[in-house]
Protein backbone atom coordinates (compact mmCIF):
# COMPACT_ATOMS: atom_id res chain seq x y z
CA UNK A 1 0.00 0.00 0.00
CA UNK A 2 0.40 3.70 -0.11
CA UNK A 3 0.58 5.07 3.55
CA UNK A 4 1.36 8.21 4.66
CA UNK A 5 2.95 9.93 7.75
CA UNK A 6 2.45 13.21 9.33
CA UNK A 7 5.21 15.06 9.93
CA UNK A 8 3.98 17.50 12.69
CA UNK A 9 6.52 16.21 15.39
CA UNK A 10 8.98 15.19 13.21
CA UNK A 11 9.30 18.75 12.17
CA UNK A 12 9.77 19.60 15.77
CA UNK A 13 13.16 21.22 17.08
CA UNK A 14 15.34 18.61 18.93
CA UNK A 15 12.07 15.58 18.67
CA UNK A 16 9.69 14.39 20.93
CA UNK A 17 8.51 10.77 21.67
CA UNK A 18 5.67 11.57 19.16
CA UNK A 19 8.88 11.84 16.66
CA UNK A 20 10.21 9.07 18.09
CA UNK A 21 7.52 7.00 17.35
CA UNK A 22 6.20 8.16 13.72
CA UNK A 23 10.38 7.84 12.22
CA UNK A 24 9.63 3.97 13.49
CA UNK A 25 6.75 3.72 12.39
CA UNK A 26 7.47 4.91 9.17
CA UNK A 27 10.58 2.70 8.94
CA UNK A 28 8.80 -0.62 9.83
CA UNK A 29 6.12 0.30 7.45
CA UNK A 30 8.98 0.49 4.41
CA UNK A 31 10.47 -2.95 5.35
CA UNK A 32 7.11 -4.54 5.01
CA UNK A 33 7.25 -3.17 1.54
CA UNK A 34 4.97 -0.38 1.51
CA UNK A 35 5.48 2.84 -0.19
CA UNK A 36 5.71 5.87 3.17
CA UNK A 37 4.89 9.34 2.39
CA UNK A 38 5.42 12.15 4.65
CA UNK A 39 2.71 14.88 4.75
CA UNK A 40 4.05 18.26 6.53
CA UNK A 41 3.11 21.61 7.28
CA UNK A 42 6.45 23.73 5.98
CA UNK A 43 6.46 26.54 3.88
CA UNK A 44 7.86 25.67 0.58
CA UNK A 45 7.37 28.36 -1.63
CA UNK A 46 5.86 28.39 -5.08
CA UNK A 47 8.84 27.86 -7.15
CA UNK A 48 9.01 23.78 -7.58
CA UNK A 49 12.32 24.13 -8.13
CA UNK A 50 13.38 25.21 -4.72
CA UNK A 51 10.84 23.24 -3.18
CA UNK A 52 12.93 20.67 -1.96
CA UNK A 53 15.53 23.51 -1.35
CA UNK A 54 12.81 25.89 1.59
CA UNK A 55 11.59 21.73 2.96
CA UNK A 56 15.03 21.47 4.40
CA UNK A 57 16.17 24.29 5.51
CA UNK A 58 12.82 24.80 7.45
CA UNK A 59 12.60 21.50 8.64
CA UNK A 60 13.28 20.88 12.50
CA UNK A 61 12.26 24.46 13.06
CA UNK A 62 8.41 24.15 14.36
CA UNK A 63 5.06 25.71 14.16
CA UNK A 64 5.10 29.14 14.58
CA UNK A 65 2.03 30.89 14.55
CA UNK A 66 -1.21 29.77 17.45
CA UNK A 67 -4.69 29.69 16.86
CA UNK A 68 -5.22 33.20 17.47
CA UNK A 69 -2.48 34.65 14.73
CA UNK A 70 -3.54 32.36 11.89
CA UNK A 71 -7.53 34.00 12.35
CA UNK A 72 -6.05 37.22 11.96
CA UNK A 73 -3.30 36.11 9.25
CA UNK A 74 -6.22 34.61 6.93
CA UNK A 75 -8.82 37.39 7.96
CA UNK A 76 -11.87 35.72 9.44
CA UNK A 77 -12.91 32.23 10.08
CA UNK A 78 -15.39 33.20 7.20
CA UNK A 79 -11.69 32.50 5.35
CA UNK A 80 -10.89 29.75 7.70
CA UNK A 81 -13.49 27.97 6.07
CA UNK A 82 -12.90 28.16 2.66
CA UNK A 83 -9.10 28.24 2.70
CA UNK A 84 -7.77 25.55 -0.14
CA UNK A 85 -5.87 22.94 1.52
CA UNK A 86 -4.33 21.25 -1.72
CA UNK A 87 -0.40 19.12 -0.95
CA UNK A 88 2.39 20.06 -2.67
CA UNK A 89 5.37 17.95 -3.61
CA UNK A 90 8.48 18.08 -2.64
CA UNK A 91 11.13 17.01 -5.35
CA UNK A 92 13.52 14.64 -3.69
CA UNK A 93 16.75 14.23 -5.18
CA UNK A 94 20.78 13.92 -4.23
CA UNK A 95 21.14 17.54 -3.84
CA UNK A 96 20.33 17.80 -0.27
CA UNK A 97 23.19 16.32 2.05
CA UNK A 98 19.93 14.87 4.16
CA UNK A 99 22.63 12.65 7.16
CA UNK A 100 22.73 15.61 9.50
CA UNK A 101 18.68 15.08 10.28
CA UNK A 102 19.17 11.33 11.16
CA UNK A 103 16.33 9.07 12.44
CA UNK A 104 14.57 12.55 12.23
CA UNK A 105 14.15 12.60 8.70
CA UNK A 106 13.03 8.89 7.97
CA UNK A 107 13.37 7.90 3.91
CA UNK A 108 10.02 8.75 2.98
CA UNK A 109 9.44 7.51 -0.39
CA UNK A 110 7.52 11.11 -1.80
CA UNK A 111 7.43 14.15 0.55
CA UNK A 112 4.34 16.40 0.46
CA UNK A 113 3.76 19.68 2.42
CA UNK A 114 1.06 22.67 2.94
CA UNK A 115 2.21 25.97 4.68
CA UNK A 116 0.52 26.33 7.89
CA UNK A 117 -1.01 23.13 7.30
CA UNK A 118 -1.39 22.41 11.61
CA UNK A 119 -1.63 26.03 12.93
CA UNK A 120 -4.62 26.40 10.10
CA UNK A 121 -6.45 23.52 11.08
CA UNK A 122 -5.81 23.78 14.38
CA UNK A 123 -7.46 27.32 14.28
CA UNK A 124 -10.18 25.90 12.55
CA UNK A 125 -10.99 23.55 14.49
CA UNK A 126 -11.12 25.87 17.40
CA UNK A 127 -13.23 28.46 15.52
CA UNK A 128 -15.96 26.17 13.69
CA UNK A 129 -15.19 22.51 14.86
CA UNK A 130 -14.82 21.11 11.57
CA UNK A 131 -11.66 19.13 10.64
CA UNK A 132 -9.49 20.38 7.93
CA UNK A 133 -9.59 17.95 4.70
CA UNK A 134 -6.46 18.42 2.90
CA UNK A 135 -6.11 17.01 -0.77
CA UNK A 136 -3.34 15.43 -2.97
CA UNK A 137 -3.54 13.89 -6.38
CA UNK A 138 -4.19 10.22 -6.04
CA UNK A 139 -3.93 9.89 -2.50
CA UNK A 140 -2.46 6.88 -0.48
CA UNK A 141 -4.96 4.14 0.65
CA UNK A 142 -4.15 4.97 4.46
CA UNK A 143 -3.20 8.20 6.12
CA UNK A 144 -1.82 7.93 9.44
CA UNK A 145 -2.21 10.75 11.53
CA UNK A 146 0.31 10.30 14.30
CA UNK A 147 -0.91 12.39 16.74
CA UNK A 148 -4.78 13.60 17.55
CA UNK A 149 -4.53 16.56 14.53
CA UNK A 150 -7.82 18.02 13.04
CA UNK A 151 -7.03 17.05 9.53
CA UNK A 152 -8.22 13.92 7.45
CA UNK A 153 -6.57 13.05 4.24
CA UNK A 154 -9.59 12.88 1.43
CA UNK A 155 -10.03 9.89 -0.53
CA UNK A 156 -7.48 7.84 2.16
CA UNK A 157 -8.16 5.60 4.88
CA UNK A 158 -7.68 8.10 8.48
CA UNK A 159 -6.01 6.64 10.68
CA UNK A 160 -5.57 8.62 14.57
CA UNK A 161 -3.08 7.05 16.78
CA UNK A 162 -4.21 8.55 20.81
CA UNK A 163 -0.66 7.88 22.22
CA UNK A 164 -2.81 8.83 25.93
CA UNK A 165 -5.15 10.56 27.53
CA UNK A 166 -2.78 12.58 30.18
CA UNK A 167 -4.81 15.91 29.65
CA UNK A 168 -8.34 14.19 30.88
CA UNK A 169 -6.55 11.76 33.44
CA UNK A 170 -4.18 14.02 35.16
CA UNK A 171 -5.41 17.41 33.78
CA UNK A 172 -3.14 19.75 36.65
CA UNK A 173 -0.08 17.80 34.92
CA UNK A 174 -0.25 19.75 31.67
CA UNK A 175 -1.02 23.33 29.47
CA UNK A 176 -3.55 22.02 27.26
CA UNK A 177 -7.07 23.54 26.69
CA UNK A 178 -8.75 20.66 28.10
CA UNK A 179 -11.98 21.35 26.71
CA UNK A 180 -10.69 21.75 23.34
CA UNK A 181 -8.83 18.86 23.85
CA UNK A 182 -11.72 16.78 24.84
CA UNK A 183 -13.38 17.73 21.63
CA UNK A 184 -10.72 17.20 19.39
CA UNK A 185 -10.41 13.18 20.90
CA UNK A 186 -13.75 12.86 20.58
CA UNK A 187 -14.08 14.21 17.19
CA UNK A 188 -10.80 11.94 15.80
CA UNK A 189 -12.42 8.83 17.87
CA UNK A 190 -15.77 9.66 15.89
CA UNK A 191 -14.72 10.43 12.19
CA UNK A 192 -11.41 7.99 12.26
CA UNK A 193 -11.42 5.03 9.77
CA UNK A 194 -10.03 3.33 12.93
CA UNK A 195 -8.05 4.71 16.05
CA UNK A 196 -4.43 3.50 16.82
CA UNK A 197 -2.77 3.15 20.44
CA UNK A 198 0.24 2.32 22.34
CA UNK A 199 -1.04 0.09 25.18
CA UNK A 200 -3.34 -1.94 26.99
CA UNK A 201 -3.59 0.98 29.54
CA UNK A 202 -4.53 3.17 26.93
CA UNK A 203 -6.53 1.16 24.98
CA UNK A 204 -9.07 0.55 28.01
CA UNK A 205 -8.62 4.52 29.16
CA UNK A 206 -10.31 5.11 25.73
CA UNK A 207 -12.80 2.64 25.52
CA UNK A 208 -13.61 4.04 29.45
CA UNK A 209 -13.87 7.69 28.62
CA UNK A 210 -15.06 7.82 24.87
CA UNK A 211 -18.45 6.30 23.48
CA UNK A 212 -16.65 4.07 21.12
CA UNK A 213 -16.80 0.50 19.61
CA UNK A 214 -13.83 -1.76 20.65
CA UNK A 215 -12.72 -2.72 17.25
CA UNK A 216 -12.27 0.39 16.06
CA UNK A 217 -9.64 0.72 18.34
CA UNK A 218 -6.17 -1.43 18.26
CA UNK A 219 -3.26 -1.53 20.66
CA UNK A 220 0.06 -2.04 18.68
CA UNK A 221 2.54 -1.02 20.97
CA UNK A 222 5.78 0.37 19.11
CA UNK A 223 9.14 -0.10 18.67
CA UNK A 224 11.87 1.96 19.44
CA UNK A 225 15.08 0.97 17.24
CA UNK A 226 18.40 1.21 18.57
CA UNK A 227 20.77 3.86 16.60
CA UNK A 228 23.49 2.38 14.29
CA UNK A 229 26.00 4.14 15.87
CA UNK A 230 25.00 1.76 19.30
CA UNK A 231 24.41 -1.45 17.83
CA UNK A 232 27.52 -1.32 16.07
CA UNK A 233 29.69 -0.03 18.95
CA UNK A 234 30.71 -2.36 21.82
CA UNK A 235 29.57 -2.06 24.96
CA UNK A 236 32.88 -1.11 26.38
CA UNK A 237 33.34 1.54 23.30
CA UNK A 238 30.15 3.33 24.51
CA UNK A 239 31.13 3.36 28.07
CA UNK A 240 34.52 4.84 27.32
CA UNK A 241 32.90 7.37 25.46
CA UNK A 242 30.52 8.41 28.66
CA UNK A 243 34.00 8.13 30.96
CA UNK A 244 35.63 10.65 28.79
CA UNK A 245 32.97 13.43 27.89
CA UNK A 246 31.15 13.77 30.68
CA UNK A 247 33.66 11.94 33.70
CA UNK A 248 31.24 9.19 35.00
CA UNK A 249 32.39 5.87 35.97
CA UNK A 250 30.06 3.13 33.93
CA UNK A 251 27.50 1.87 36.21
CA UNK A 252 28.09 4.39 38.81
CA UNK A 253 25.41 6.57 38.30
CA UNK A 254 21.46 7.07 37.62
CA UNK A 255 19.85 8.71 35.25
CA UNK A 256 16.49 10.02 34.14
CA UNK A 257 15.83 11.46 30.90
CA UNK A 258 13.01 13.07 29.19
CA UNK A 259 10.65 16.21 29.21
CA UNK A 260 10.40 18.65 32.45
CA UNK A 261 6.68 18.41 32.37
CA UNK A 262 5.08 17.24 35.84
CA UNK A 263 3.75 14.23 34.59
CA UNK A 264 7.52 13.02 34.72
CA UNK A 265 7.62 13.09 38.42
CA UNK A 266 10.76 14.63 38.77
CA UNK A 267 10.46 16.37 42.03
CA UNK A 268 9.58 12.91 43.95
CA UNK A 269 13.02 11.66 42.15
CA UNK A 270 15.22 13.92 43.09
CA UNK A 271 13.72 13.94 46.95
CA UNK A 272 14.12 10.15 46.58
CA UNK A 273 17.53 10.03 45.46
CA UNK A 274 19.22 12.43 48.22
CA UNK A 275 16.74 10.28 50.77
CA UNK A 276 18.44 6.85 49.95
CA UNK A 277 22.06 8.81 50.68
CA UNK A 278 23.43 6.84 47.01
CA UNK A 279 26.91 8.04 46.76
CA UNK A 280 26.38 7.26 43.00
CA UNK A 281 25.23 10.88 41.26
CA UNK A 282 22.01 11.77 39.75
CA UNK A 283 22.23 12.84 35.58
CA UNK A 284 18.74 14.42 34.73
CA UNK A 285 18.99 15.11 30.98
CA UNK A 286 15.87 17.37 30.54
CA UNK A 287 14.83 17.69 27.04
CA UNK A 288 12.55 20.26 26.70
CA UNK A 289 10.99 22.31 29.22
CA UNK A 290 6.72 22.58 28.85
CA UNK A 291 7.06 26.03 30.84
CA UNK A 292 5.31 24.16 33.94
CA UNK A 293 8.21 24.70 36.52
CA UNK A 294 6.15 23.82 39.80
CA UNK A 295 7.61 20.37 39.64
CA UNK A 296 11.39 21.58 38.58
CA UNK A 297 11.74 24.97 40.07
CA UNK A 298 13.79 23.27 43.51
CA UNK A 299 16.02 22.58 41.15
CA UNK A 300 18.20 25.94 40.64
CA UNK A 301 20.75 25.87 37.86
CA UNK A 302 22.98 27.08 40.62
CA UNK A 303 23.89 22.99 42.22
CA UNK A 304 21.29 23.60 44.86
CA UNK A 305 18.25 22.03 45.63
CA UNK A 306 15.67 23.71 47.87
CA UNK A 307 18.45 26.07 48.16
CA UNK A 308 20.92 23.73 49.64
CA UNK A 309 24.31 22.60 47.60
CA UNK A 310 24.40 19.33 47.03
CA UNK A 311 27.88 18.93 45.51
CA UNK A 312 28.18 17.13 42.67
CA UNK A 313 25.71 15.12 43.35
CA UNK A 314 23.51 16.11 40.76
CA UNK A 315 24.27 16.61 37.22
CA UNK A 316 22.35 18.46 34.94
CA UNK A 317 22.59 18.22 31.09
CA UNK A 318 20.20 19.71 28.47
CA UNK A 319 19.46 18.14 25.06
CA UNK A 320 21.75 15.68 23.91
CA UNK A 321 21.76 14.19 20.23
CA UNK A 322 20.04 10.41 20.36
CA UNK A 323 23.49 8.51 20.09
CA UNK A 324 24.67 10.60 22.94
CA UNK A 325 21.82 9.84 24.98
CA UNK A 326 21.52 6.25 24.45
CA UNK A 327 24.93 5.88 25.25
CA UNK A 328 24.65 7.56 28.55
CA UNK A 329 21.11 4.68 28.59
CA UNK A 330 23.56 1.95 28.37
CA UNK A 331 26.43 3.16 30.91
CA UNK A 332 23.94 3.43 33.88
CA UNK A 333 23.72 1.47 36.97
CA UNK A 334 19.53 2.37 36.53
CA UNK A 335 17.03 4.84 34.49
CA UNK A 336 14.84 6.76 37.25
CA UNK A 337 11.31 6.36 35.29
CA UNK A 338 8.75 6.30 37.92
CA UNK A 339 6.36 8.78 36.05
CA UNK A 340 2.92 9.62 37.20
CA UNK A 341 1.30 8.23 33.62
CA UNK A 342 2.31 7.37 30.44
CA UNK A 343 0.51 6.40 27.73
CA UNK A 344 3.65 3.65 26.54
CA UNK A 345 6.66 4.94 28.23
CA UNK A 346 9.80 5.03 25.45
CA UNK A 347 12.33 5.44 28.12
CA UNK A 348 11.76 2.63 30.09
CA UNK A 349 11.88 0.29 26.98
CA UNK A 350 15.23 2.60 25.56
CA UNK A 351 16.49 1.06 29.18
CA UNK A 352 15.67 -2.23 28.83
CA UNK A 353 16.49 -2.51 25.33
CA UNK A 354 20.08 -1.99 26.44
CA UNK A 355 20.40 -4.01 29.48
CA UNK A 356 20.07 -1.24 32.00
CA UNK A 357 17.57 -1.90 35.52
CA UNK A 358 14.52 0.85 35.35
CA UNK A 359 12.80 2.13 38.72
CA UNK A 360 9.47 2.30 37.15
CA UNK A 361 6.30 3.29 38.44
CA UNK A 362 3.13 0.31 38.95
CA UNK A 363 0.88 2.41 37.01
CA UNK A 364 -0.78 3.26 33.82
CA UNK A 365 1.44 1.15 31.15
CA UNK A 366 4.50 1.04 32.66
CA UNK A 367 3.86 -2.26 34.22
CA UNK A 368 3.29 -3.55 30.54
CA UNK A 369 6.46 -2.54 29.48
CA UNK A 370 8.80 -3.49 32.32
CA UNK A 371 7.70 -6.48 33.10
CA UNK A 372 10.63 -7.94 34.92
CA UNK A 373 13.22 -6.13 33.77
CA UNK A 374 12.96 -3.46 36.69
CA UNK A 375 11.36 -2.81 39.89
CA UNK A 376 7.88 -1.09 39.88
CA UNK A 377 6.90 1.66 42.92
CA UNK A 378 4.42 3.61 43.67
CA UNK A 379 5.42 6.43 42.10
CA UNK A 380 3.42 8.69 44.62
CA UNK A 381 5.31 7.30 47.52
CA UNK A 382 8.95 9.24 47.63
CA UNK A 383 9.79 6.22 50.49
CA UNK A 384 9.20 3.45 47.79
CA UNK A 385 11.66 5.19 44.76
CA UNK A 386 14.50 5.88 47.99
CA UNK A 387 14.22 2.25 48.97
CA UNK A 388 14.51 0.64 45.35
CA UNK A 389 17.44 2.89 44.81
CA UNK A 390 19.01 1.46 47.72
CA UNK A 391 18.52 -1.82 46.60
CA UNK A 392 20.22 -1.22 43.36
CA UNK A 393 22.85 0.02 45.15
CA UNK A 394 23.40 -2.42 47.57
CA UNK A 395 22.07 -5.56 45.61
CA UNK A 396 24.25 -6.15 43.36
CA UNK A 397 22.91 -9.76 41.83
CA UNK A 398 19.54 -7.82 41.61
CA UNK A 399 21.15 -5.63 39.20
CA UNK A 400 22.56 -8.51 37.39
CA UNK A 401 18.88 -9.84 37.18
CA UNK A 402 17.47 -7.29 35.63
CA UNK A 403 20.07 -6.61 33.41
CA UNK A 404 19.59 -10.16 32.08
CA UNK A 405 16.05 -9.84 32.08
CA UNK A 406 16.37 -6.32 30.09
CA UNK A 407 16.12 -7.78 26.53
CA UNK A 408 13.98 -10.16 27.45
CA UNK A 409 11.13 -8.14 27.89
CA UNK A 410 12.28 -5.60 25.46
CA UNK A 411 11.68 -8.34 22.53
CA UNK A 412 7.99 -8.47 22.81
CA UNK A 413 8.22 -4.97 21.44
CA UNK A 414 10.54 -5.78 18.39
CA UNK A 415 10.13 -4.70 15.26
CA UNK A 416 8.84 -8.30 14.31
CA UNK A 417 6.18 -8.01 17.43
CA UNK A 418 5.50 -4.50 15.74
CA UNK A 419 4.95 -5.45 11.90
CA UNK A 420 2.45 -8.43 13.30
CA UNK A 421 0.56 -6.17 14.98
CA UNK A 422 0.42 -3.52 12.52
CA UNK A 423 -0.32 -5.92 9.82
CA UNK A 424 -3.45 -7.24 12.38
CA UNK A 425 -4.66 -3.59 12.46
CA UNK A 426 -4.74 -2.95 8.85
CA UNK A 427 -6.21 -6.71 8.24
CA UNK A 428 -9.35 -5.73 10.68
CA UNK A 429 -9.54 -2.87 8.75
CA UNK A 430 -9.99 -4.94 5.46
CA UNK A 431 -6.66 -3.33 4.25
CA UNK A 432 -3.71 -5.74 2.81
CA UNK A 433 -0.85 -5.84 5.69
Amino acid sequence: MRIGIDGYNLAMPHGTGVATYGAALAGVLARMGHRVEGVFGLDIGRRPETRELLFFDRFGHGHRLNGGQITWRVGSSTALNHLPRKLNPVPITDHIDRRGFGYRMPAFDALWSSPLLFETAYARFRHLGRFLTVSMPDPPAVMHWTYPVPVRMAGARNIYTIHDLVPLKLPHTTLDDKGYYHRLVSRCIRDADHICTVSEASRADILSLFDVAPDKVTNTYQSSPVPDDITAASAELDLAIVRDMFGLKPQGFYLFFGALDPKKNIARIVDAYLTSQSRAPLVIVGARDWGMDAGTRFLGDDGKVYGRKVGERIIRLEYLPRTTLFRLIRAAKAVLFPSLYEGFGLPALEAIELGTPVISSNLSSLPEVVGEAGLLVDPYKTHEIAAAIRRIDEEPELSTRLRAAGPVQAAKFSEAAYRERLAGMYGRMGLPG
